[in-house]
């Protein structure tokens, strides 16, 4: 094996005899999970769930499994002899300054920065170059750091500002009004209000989306149903917000507004499911106009960029699976009026507005490309972009001059950038300060058949001089699902992998939006197959090209990654060495019984839909494909405070794994506390469970640290 140069004499080493050890001749003494016997019945095939108790987080057994299984997972992790170390280390990594690209709010200019290692990132704001000030800092909101601030929303003459509140990492929120000149509160606080922005309508009052509170007790009463629209008039109390749309009258899951920058259009999207929306407009110019349809597919997306006038201006894949951008005239916004503004190609187009323009921004094979047009259609520059790789912003305010962006790669710091609007130049505003020199690595493009020979793109990025034996450790990433598109993105966790002669590969897999909506329904409901065929196929080109090798191989996702890891490791559990599935949807069969798990119905169908379905459903369900087998040692994560993929798929997941596993590789799970599905970690939350991740994978591998 490779021998790998520790950092410092600090740094302890480990050798792979010691690492089998832990994993072979000690095999870890699981808590003795209970099984119930409870079943359903699906079309005539009674499906057991002998973990159906552990549903119910809130429940002293529950609470007792957990205790127990979070002391032998931190028993085993404390063993690893340099998680110290590695722990420093990457702390010593995270401790820069990191920024956002600024904007404008009256007549100040707002950016968020990190010292380093501060919990959660805090707003500042200055007058022109005058000394910038701390606006909102949400370190001191809680005493642990785990009370973050999730979006802020400024009046139109920017001197009051929403902010909306997220405790242990919650979708529901809380909301403040505060008047920006001396940050005094006004009014009361709202409370439960969940998967909202925040639109003002003047400074007298705002609208803002949110569900009936479910009761208290345990998950399966928590489903999230009808989402419902309220406008919040300033000094009055919540319970008499006014109901505009939505609820029984307009049942629907999603619902979203926002006024045009002119505040002249109210916006609503509304949807039934995560994809496709409705689109309507009320013209609150005239106080007789009426909320008016304008789509009513549920099949594709709209949104209003912008209008002049009358005129608004559509982006929708109406039509048109890439999107395209349309002009209608607002009093008669029928499509069959719909006129072409900049058309559909090849490549997915999103846009953004500003300074009085339009910024097309193509995703080609899943890095940017970005245009700038003028409000009459005419393509006035193609945005010149330091490298290959992702560049998000480009928005501002019609009035503005120039408008700031952000580009990162795989080896490319978060960089950002402003934008001279008339001239086209960009100009280098804030560089990132992170200890790391791209020079030394590099990042490849490679494009590789999948079981029905489509091709997958992958982005393989490792430090230059790494010899491609197949003994390197490769983490291999992919998410697959909502038309979610990964783009390529810097992570100052992954200098760990990368400095140990580590790879990282990252594939665009069907189910994701990077070729548009045909690649995303490539990867739905009963071709959800083609996502885990996809996923199998990356790694197997990773091993036969030598980057890896199975010993060296760990694979890891998220939310409906993690439903992927799940799935992969029940479908080929000799794939890989490690796996690490984090907050996955594990229980296919239920998953749409749990919060706001409905809305997922687009993506995966649901149990109930038909036989067909359920047996499909079924089939790849991670917690029922588990059966009897050699298992490669994983790490399940998830977080109690998870109300959108709510612990209990993990918790089931894991028992289940306990007890199928038949080899002696460590099946273990890590429960984050005082967490959500992932927003709003303290940093501290964040540094602590990426140094577990690697840990355990660099100590499942025998590589040495």
């Amino acid at each position: 094996m490779k021998t790998i140069n520790c950092l410092s004499a600090a740094i302890l080493i480990c050798s792979f005899a010691s690492a089998q050890q832990m994993t072979t001749t000690n095999p870890l003494q699981y808590p003795a999970t209970k099984k119930v016997d409870t079943a359903d019945t699906y079309f005539g095939t009674k499906v057991p769930d002998p973990y159906r108790w552990l549903e119910d987080d809130r429940a002293a057994d529950t609470k007792e499994w957990v205790k127990a299984e979070n002391k032998v997972t931190q028993a085993y992790l404390s063993q690893i002899p340099y998680r110290d170390a590695m722990h420093e280390h990457l702390k010593q990594l995270w401790n820069y300054e990191k920024y956002s690209a600024p904007f404008k709010e009256g007549k100040y200019t707002y950016f968020y920065k990190n010292d380093g290692l501060q919990s959660q990132a805090v707003l500042w704001r200055q007058i022109g170059d005058g000394a910038p000030e701390v606006f909102l800092d949400p370190n001191k909101f809680s005493v642990d750091g785990t009370t973050s601030m999730q979006g802020i929303n400024f009046t139109r003459d920017g001197s009051m500002a929403a902010y909306q509140l997220s405790e242990g990492g919650s979708d529901w929120r809380k909301v403040s009004v505060i008047k920006t000149e001396d940050k005094s509160i006004v009014g009361d606080t709202l409370i439960d209000v969940k998967f909202s922005d925040i639109a003002w309508k003047g400074n007298d009052g705002f609208y803002y989306s949110s569900y009936d509170k479910p009761k208290a007790g345990s998950q399966l009463a928590g489903i999230t149903q009808y989402h419902k629209l309220f406008y919040h008039k300033l000094g009055t109390a919540q319970s008499s917000d006014v109901l505009i749309f939505g609820g029984d009258a307009t049942p629907r899951r999603y619902i979203g507004a926002y006024l045009t920058e002119d505040e002249r259009f109210l916006v609503i999207t509304a949807a039934k499911e995560t994809t496709g929306n409705e689109l309507y407009i009320q013209d609150l110019s005239n106080p007789n106009s009426l909320i008016q349809n304008i789509v009513d597919n549920f099949d594709n997306q709209h949104h209003v960029l912008t209008n002049v006038g009358s005129k608004l201006y559509i982006l929708t894949n109406l039509y048109e699976p890439n999107f395209k951008i349309v002009t209608v005239d607002a009093s008669d916004p029928k499509t069959i009026n719909w006129k072409d503004f900049i058309p559909a190609t090849d490549d997915v187009l999103t846009a953004s507005t500003g300074g009085g323009k339009i910024f097309a921004e193509y995703l080609k094979d899943a890095t940017s490309f970005v245009q700038q047009y003028d409000m009459d259609g005419k393509l006035e520059r193609t945005i010149t972009l330091p490298a290959i790789g992702t560049a998000n912003g480009f928005s501002a305010k019609k009035e503005e001059k120039e408008v700031y962006y952000t580009f990162t790669n795989y080896v490319y710091p978060p960089t950002i950038f402003k934008l001279d609007i008339a001239s086209g130049v960009s100009t280098l505003y804030k560089k990132s300060g992170v200890r790391f020199d791209p020079e030394k690595y590099e990042s490849k493009q490679v494009f590789y058949p999948s079981k029905d020979g489509t091709k997958i793109p992958m982005i393989i990025t490792w430090k230059k001089g790494t010899v491609m034996n197949g003994k390197n450790p490769l983490l291999l990433y992919a998410y697959g699902g909502f038309g979610v598109s990964l783009t390529p993105a810097f992570s100052t966790s992954n200098i760990i992998l990368l400095e140990h002669g580590g790879i990282y590969a990252v594939p665009n897999l069907r189910g994701g939006g990077e070729y548009g909506e045909r690649w995303h329904v490539a990867g739905t409901k009963m071709k959800k197959q083609n996502v885990f065929d996809d996923f199998i196929a990356a790694a197997e080109y990773l091993i036969k090209h030598k980057y890896t090798s199975k010993d060296y191989l760990a694979i890891s996702g998220g939310s409906n990654g993690g439903l992927l890891v799940g799935a992969v490791m029940a479908q080929r559990p000799d794939l890989c060495k490690v796996a690490l599935p984090a907050v996955g949807v594990m229980d296919m069969l239920r998953y749409n019984k749990f919060t706001a798990g409905a809305g997922w119905s687009y993506d995966y169908g649901t149990a109930e839909d038909n036989q067909e379905m359920f047996n499909y459903l079924y089939s790849y369900s991670p917690y029922h494909a588990l059966k009897p087998a050699i298992y490669p040692a994983t790490m399940v994560t998830t977080a109690d405070h998870d109300d959108r993929v709510v612990p209990a798929h993990s918790f089931k997941f894991a028992a289940r794994l306990q007890e199928y596993q038949n080899g002696p590789a460590p099946v273990i799970i890590r429960i984050e506390t005082k967490a959500g599905h992932g927003a709003g970690q303290s940093t501290e939350q964040v540094i602590s469970g990426q140094v577990d991740k690697w840990a355990f994978m660099f100590w499942n591998m025998g590589v040495k640290y």
